[in-house]
């Protein structure tokens, strides 16, 4: 794509600061994905911790889903974009995750659970996002907010729909899920070629574009970023989050979240403060208190 730049940058646009383009890795019973935060080369960016994105036509690639395992201290985000992903809990609660569809739950003081995927014409597509909780809410009961496809609201905007599925848009239309925690904005979307995306966005909040399909630039970019291998674009400060598609359009997730400044202490499917909670956590979990 050519370089070009935008004449409507102002000092209230986010600028990039960072270009991630993720690393192949897998993880459960051997499902292929590309990991955008959460590895070596792009840490966590409070308060999220991890975003894998899956996507294979090859069922061999995640075919062996994500069997039996623990969590506790953080919230999983399933956004699905093709594809079926059952899921189950030892608290009793089960379901299917399909195409459009969000699952959003907080795993809290712990629970055990599944996520198995199911084939629909050999695709399987979509994002999970780790968010990180506060420690006043680390040991809060495990909760599940779940939102089909047609109960989230797709906002019409000159030359883009934008799929509302936390936060405000600007048409007064809100996404369905509540993260009061974090105040997380996270949208779908789709640009026309050569369509101009703006939104507000609270300064102090992290905030950050997946680019996934297509091509599409921002204000202080040079040139344009290619989505073929994925980019996730990481904004600085300022008040208003922008992209333009290039020639074939785009689609991209924006997502900012209000940054928790709390100690992290990570090992595996656990995230708590402090190494004596991390400890707890393995005790409780062998321990049969999950």
């Amino acid at each position: 794509m050519m370089a070009r730049q935008d004449s409507n940058q102002d000092s209230r646009t986010r600028k990039i600061v960072a270009v991630a383009r993720g690393e192949a890795t897998s993880d459960g019973a051997g499902v292929k994905m590309t990991r955008l935060i959460g590895s070596g080369a792009r840490p966590p960016l409070d308060p999220f911790l991890m975003l894998d994105f899956f996507g294979s036509e090859r069922a061999g690639d995640y075919i062996g889903g994500f069997p039996d395992h623990p969590h506790r201290g953080f919230e999983t985000v399933t956004y699905m974009l093709a594809g079926r992903m059952r899921h189950r809990d030892n608290h009793g609660h089960s379901g299917v995750v399909e195409a459009g569809d969000v699952q959003w739950m907080k795993a809290g003081r712990g629970l055990i659970h599944s996520e198995m995927p199911e084939q629909d014409h050999g695709l399987m597509r979509g994002f999970q996002l780790w968010i990180n909780l506060p420690a006043a809410e680390k040991m809060a009961p495990p909760a599940y907010q779940e939102f089909k496809a047609a109960q989230i609201p797709v906002e019409e905007r000159e030359g883009a729909k934008v799929k509302l599925i936390a936060g405000a848009g600007i048409s007064g239309a809100v996404g369905p899920v509540r993260a009061p925690h974090v105040d997380a904005l996270y949208f779908d979307i789709e640009l026309a070629p050569g369509a101009r995306f703006r939104q507000e966005t609270p300064p102090d909040h992290q905030a950050f574009f997946v680019l996934y399909e297509g091509s599409a630039f921002t204000p202080d970019m040079t040139g344009g970023q290619e989505a073929r291998s994925l980019a996730l674009l990481e904004l600085g400060q300022g008040e208003e989050a922008v992209l333009t598609a290039g020639g074939q359009g785009a689609r991209a997730l924006l997502l900012a979240g209000r940054k928790l400044r709390e100690p992290i202490a990570w090992s595996g499917p656990f995230v708590m403060n402090s190494r004596e909670e991390l400890i707890q956590a393995y005790e409780d979990f062998a321990t049969g208190r999950f």
